[in-house]
């Protein structure tokens, strides 16, 4: 985006306010909303002065090169993999950028995607805390913010009691915490915590959530799954020895999306994936090209109708399909 503005024309005060709502919306990155509330004026008011911006050129926008490949990506991979709607962003050289260059789209996503009278479903990682930059809603009525799984003991930035309640506070909606760690030592204390120390209530909304967003990460040596800093380097060889490629909140799949037949599937304290399937509408986020296959493993375990990705796994996703049709 680029403003210009003449320096010698003397702009009448209703040109110099809709300059300031295009420079508020467009580079603070403030919404129609926001900046309405700033300037003192309607939220139409505010649509109508940016058009008019637009059309008298004092506002350029203009889509670069590798932005229009992620574009096209997008729409290629709609359509291989079924999906409502497919966002791109372009890769990042480090972990630590993709996930806050796929988190932000996420935020940007949310901000606008989440109604009144909805229950959201949300997991936790490195992506999704980043997603709370760029997270800007206005208030909703009557909404329900779940955690979908268990979590950590000590204080850290990426912890699941932080996101939801950061994400619930924003929304000014209800927040229900999966207060329980994220793996325990038998079937036993997983069904004890569920059924009598207060979680029911959660497995309960859970099982009609209108948006559920989650993510998913690899296995593997290099991984950087959330479930490397909860299992034992025993247990991560035994689940890869037996196929799995992806951690979905802490559940385990094979390339096809089954899940591993391991006993720690009965020590996890997380939402069962074929309860998250019933979602009306399923939000999975995950970037990087070594993460191709756990984004598809995913998919195909719980279906997807927002994928948000960079363009690394983009392409790797659509590798993935050209080989199975070869």
């Amino acid at each position: 985006m680029k403003l210009r503005r003449d320096t010698h024309k003397a702009y009448s005060e209703s040109a110099s306010m809709r300059l300031r709502a295009a420079w508020l919306y467009y580079n603070q990155r403030m919404t129609q909303k926001d900046v309405a509330e700033k300037l003192g004026v309607s939220r139409t008011t505010v649509i109508r002065m940016l058009d008019e911006a637009l059309k008298r050129g004092e506002v350029q926008i203009w889509i670069d090169e590798s932005v229009g490949d992620c574009v096209e990506l997008a729409t290629r991979l709609e359509k291989a993999y079924g999906l409502d709607e497919a966002i791109v962003v372009p890769s990042a050289e480090t972990a630590e950028g993709t996930a806050k260059g796929v988190g932000l789209a996420l935020g940007q996503f949310l901000t606008e995607a989440i109604p009144d009278d909805c229950t959201i479903g949300v997991g936790w990682g490195r992506t999704l805390t980043a997603s709370l930059a760029s997270f800007r809603p206005a208030r909703r009525e009557r909404v329900k913010v779940v955690s979908l799984l268990g979590g950590i003991v000590q204080a850290h930035h990426i912890n699941p009691i932080e996101y939801s309640w950061r994400i619930a506070s924003q929304l000014g909606a209800e927040c229900y915490l999966f207060l329980a760690p994220l793996i325990v030592d038998s079937y036993e204390t997983k069904r004890n915590l569920i059924d009598k120390c207060g979680l029911k209530p959660l497995y309960d909304l859970a099982e009609n959530m209108d948006i559920a967003v989650v993510s998913c990460g690899d296995i593997g040596p290099q991984s950087t799954s959330l479930s490397r800093g909860f299992l034992s380097p025993t247990v991560l060889k035994e689940l890869v020895a037996a196929g799995c490629v992806c951690d979905t909140m802490c559940n385990f799949l094979d390339a096809e999306g089954r899940t591993i037949d391991h006993p720690i599937r009965d020590q996890v304290m997380s939402i069962d994936l074929d309860t998250v399937k019933k979602a009306n509408h399923i939000v999975l986020v995950s970037g990087g090209a070594h993460r191709a296959p756990a984004i598809r493993a995913t998919i195909r375990r719980v279906g997807c109708n927002t994928l948000i990705t960079d363009e690394g796994a983009a392409a790797a996703m659509l590798q993935l399909v050209e080989a199975q049709a070869a």
